[in-house]
């Protein structure tokens, strides 16, 4: 009987330190060694040692030692191809934030096909995707994409905002069902706030910003520090309703991928094969999981 209730008592420890090893507890990774403690490197396309490197000076900011992605222009079109750092454990609720800079491609190429992602991403057998994403199209780096995916293969739920920042306009707020479903515009706590004032300078590729977003079970806000007034804009208050809300767990990721169908808005000619190894310059980024 001893036996018996020591091997239980040990196996609910085991239990209890396996999940635990699972979930990633708060951390700020501040790039400044070559390896992480908390990503790894997925990306699945070209082995190219320029694409992906940690702990090395920034070439715009004097003094930070920065995560640097580069696009290799012989890499395959696709998100996972270009460099890719995925979090070893799973996150869920909390605060996310970075800070980062997108490369400026205005007097080189200025219709690339190239998308900057900052984002979750994890796809469940049973319970579906669970992905919450901040993106640039780098062809237009005054405009912002914020949204989430989930549900399962065939039906993939999806809710969105789209911001010209630089000029304070929310283009559009929707949902829909899968990549190609008809989008509905989005009204009332699930539309907030309703207008944006411009930051009549922002360029993403211009100087670093910080973003994050707030990850809720029945709330997503993305946000971001305005860069005069250092308080927080609130970019996107979801609320209202858990439909598009991920509810498990993910894993934390930033990529930089060559798309070839997805153009930025305003420029349908931005889906150029990218010429150059244009660079993302990421300083950090955290997580602060949610406080029970």
């Amino acid at each position: 009987m001893k036996f018996l209730l020591v091997l239980l008592v040990v196996s609910l420890v085991h239990l209890v330190k396996s999940d635990s090893q699972k979930y990633q507890k708060q951390f700020h990774e501040d790039f400044s060694k070559s390896k992480s403690r908390y990503f790894y490197y997925g990306s699945t396309g070209t082995t190219s040692d320029f694409k992906f490197n940690m702990g090395v000076d920034s070439p715009t900011d004097p003094g930070k030692k920065i995560l640097s992605f580069k696009l290799d222009p012989l890499d395959q079109a696709g998100p996972g191809k270009g460099p890719e750092i995925i979090s070893k454990k799973f996150t869920h609720f909390g605060t996310y934030s970075t800070r980062l800079k997108v490369p400026d491609v205005k007097g080189r190429q200025p219709n690339v096909g190239a998308v900057v992602g900052y984002f979750t991403y994890h796809e469940d057998d049973k319970e579906g995707l669970s992905e919450i994403d901040f993106e640039w199209l780098i062809a237009d780096p005054r405009i912002i994409y914020v949204g989430t995916w989930t549900g399962e293969k065939g039906k993939l739920q999806r809710i969105g905002r789209i911001i010209n920042l630089a000029e304070g306009e929310i283009i559009e707020t929707i949902s829909k069902i899968n990549y190609d479903g008809k989008p509905t515009p989005l009204e009332g706590l699930q539309n907030m706030p309703e207008t944006i004032p411009a930051i009549e300078s922002y360029d993403a590729s211009a100087q670093f910003y910080t973003y994050g977003f707030d990850w809720e079970s029945d709330r997503m806000r993305w946000w971001m520090i305005h860069p005069e007034t250092s308080d927080t804009l609130t970019l996107w208050d979801y609320q209202g309703s858990k439909l598009g809300i991920p509810q498990h767990a993910s894993k934390y990721r930033m990529n930089f991928w060559h798309t070839q169908d997805w153009a930025v808005e305003g420029n349908p000619n931005s889906l150029e094969k990218p010429n150059y190894p244009f660079e993302l310059e990421v300083d950090w980024m955290d997580y602060q999981p949610e406080k029970n």
